[in-house]
């Protein structure tokens, strides 16, 4: 089954976690007080990951697309949300526990049940494979289906009683903005809506052309009915989200043959519904046969996955999973997930979709901003049309300062918008049009209409959207699981095998012993190091320089710098690389960049070891 593969973490998820812990990656928010689900706080071995990842991400895809990066607020007025469609959509379906009153994720029971039944030794066949089905179909259940479906199989709680029949919940945090209770908010959920209403000032920073991007990283916030699994279901976590505006009838990308020939695994809709294997193809195949929507979707899947790889996701642990018929949203034209395996399963870690014009088009409705780019026809074309013309000074007397914005209103219409509320009025004397939430009423006296055929040379087009959305959190977990490892020999502690690129220390320096001799050198090192850039940890405790290097090796630390009795004689120090414990000789001045251009991707370990003369460490490591 596609849905079935090894685990990256061959060793205890709890021997990692408690590393993670212990060391201070992250840990439990507001832990003594007793903690709150779903909230964490990163120490600082994960706030170092955490930033170099970002910064790899802004390189990536904001520096070398040359996207417009945004930084929006975390409160959102309710109108924006109900425009956007959360107020009434974002939910997820919860069910409670008859006795316990406990609320519990609708999908999250069936997914525990199916995966319990089918590891039971009494459960047939028949039955696994009728599960099995289940489970590649749970996401794309409704409500209705999701009760009928808990009812069929029994399902009960954790503790064995029953459960009440599925119920939407609201996953946004609500807010009041200002001291009079009156003015309703939310904290975002995703990030993206404040590009989209930024969009008008994003086109005009790109010259008024497409295609363009938008990007932002942020904070947002889910009111998880349940969360569980540590940093994969979260109530307040990053998102670093891209906004890619495209001309809705041309989806092509400039740099898509650079990436045509990448090899993605991917696990089409049919593949999930008849229980197939994932798809070997390159990107290119996919697009030309029509399984990934367009050329722009395509490229952002393979640029994902070369993101992904670089920072320490294993290829062979990585999908890209199309969405099921009643996951994606109504206006999706076709929406991929990057999946990441780990000992919690496949998980939905970065969302590519491509939303069609749908936000743009409800917030310019709602608005009634006008969130569309100018696209110019190749010849001239005689049309004819109709103008709106406000009497400004009758609207002036009766709106006063507010009259701005219905003069605006009416000298933007488009023909279509001029005709109907020509028509209107024409038959009713008068008409009300709503502008920032207030009602206007028009009289025929304060606008007249105008006809007349006029050579147009374009025409306004409101863009489609192709949408990244990478979780952080996630991301994050899933590369500690794939980088765990026990050295053989030392199965008492585990390290990180984290790429130098993400590192939260790019090396540690220490003196082989305590010794005036050897320690006059620590400060010269580390201001060569800090001055290139490079973050370091100095390690002068009198334990073994064994001992000192598992205890950096057990966070992530990729190089030791070790400074011994020779280091007097001619100004060199041995280099040590954590993953192969093999040590080169080199002068200390050239260890900064060394160590640099390895961690920006410019050079790989084993380039050293092929120009500098090899160390035999006569301590243990």
């Amino acid at each position: 089954m596609a849905t079935q593969a090894t685990t990256p973490n061959k060793h205890k998820r709890s021997d990692l976690e408690d590393l993670l812990k212990r060391r201070f990656f992250y840990a439990p928010a507001f832990s003594i007080y007793g903690g709150i689900s779903g909230l964490y706080d990163y120490g600082p071995p994960g706030c170092a990951v955490k930033a170099n990842l970002l910064a790899f991400w802004r390189k990536h895809f904001v520096l070398s697309e040359n996207m417009l990066e945004v930084d929006c607020t975390n409160i959102t007025p309710e109108e924006v949300l109900k425009a956007s469609g959360h107020v009434d959509k974002f939910t997820d379906f919860m069910v409670r526990d008859t006795v316990t009153h406990e609320c519990i994720r609708a999908d999250h029971l069936l997914k525990d049940f199916i995966k319990k039944k089918v590891a039971e030794k009494t459960t047939s066949e028949e039955l696994k494979k009728e599960l099995d089905q289940l489970e590649a179909r749970i996401d794309d259940l409704n409500q209705q289906q999701l009760g009928e479906t808990i009812k069929k199989y029994e399902v009960k709680s954790d503790l064995g009683n029953a459960v009440t029949d599925p119920l939407p919940f609201n996953l946004m945090f609500d807010t009041q903005i200002g001291p009079t209770g009156q003015f309703k908010g939310y904290l975002r959920p995703e990030t993206a809506q404040g590009i989209f209403v930024n969009f008008s000032r994003l086109l005009e920073q790109n010259g008024g052309k497409l295609p363009f991007a938008g990007a932002q990283i942020g904070t947002a916030f889910r009111n998880e009915i349940a969360p569980r699994s540590g940093l994969l279901r979260v109530r307040e976590f990053t998102l670093a989200e891209i906004e890619h505006f495209v001309p809705p009838s041309d989806k092509r990308h400039a740099k898509f043959h650079k990436i045509k020939d990448t090899v993605v695994s991917l696990y089409p809709r049919e593949n999930q519904l008849e229980g197939q294997q994932l798809l070997q193809t390159t990107i290119g195949e996919a697009v030309a046969k029509g399984l990934v929507n367009n050329e722009t979707l395509g490229y952002f899947i393979a640029r994902t996955q070369e993101f992904l790889l670089a920072i320490g996701v294993k290829k062979e642990f990585l999908r890209f999973r199309q969405h099921l018929a009643n996951e994606m949203a109504h206006y999706a034209c076709d929406c991929w997930d990057a999946e990441i395996f780990s000992s919690y399963g496949w998980v939905e870690s970065v969302g590519i979709a491509d939303r069609s014009a749908y936000d743009l088009t409800v917030h310019s409705k709602a608005s009634k901003a006008r969130l569309q780019y100018y696209e110019p026809y190749a010849e001239p074309k005689i049309v004819p049309t109709v103008e709106a013309k406000p009497n400004k000074r009758l609207i002036g007397t009766t709106f006063k300062k507010q009259a701005g914005q219905v003069n605006s209103y009416l000298e933007n219409l488009e023909t279509a918008d001029a005709e109907n509320l020509q028509n209107i009025i024409a038959k009713d004397g008068k008409t009300s049009i709503i502008l920032g939430g207030e009602t206007f009423e028009l009289t025929a006296e304060m606008v007249t209409f105008t006809k007349s055929d006029k050579k147009i040379s374009g025409v306004n087009l409101t863009p489609s959207v192709i949408e990244p959305s990478f979780g952080i959190g996630r991301i994050i977990y899933g590369i500690f699981e794939h980088n765990y490892h026990i050295r053989e020999g030392d199965e008492q502690r585990g390290y990180l095998s984290l790429p130098p690129l993400i590192a939260p220390l790019k090396c540690s320096v220490l003196p082989l012993i305590s010794n005036e001799k050897l320690t006059v050198f620590v400060p010269l090192i580390e201001e060569a190091l800090i001055n290139a850039g490079i973050s370091c940890k100095v390690d002068e405790t009198g334990h073994s320089i064994g001992r000192r290097y598992a205890r950096t090796d057990e966070i992530g630390v990729p190089f030791g710098i070790t400074i011994d009795f020779q280091t007097v004689e001619d100004n060199t120090v041995t280099l040590r690389e954590r993953d192969s414990t093999k040590q080169i000789r080199i002068k200390y001045t050239e260890v900064p960049e060394i160590i640099n251009r390895i961690s920006t991707l410019q050079l790989k370990w084993e380039d050293v070891l092929a120009k500098y003369p090899a160390h035999v460490s006569t301590e243990k490591d």
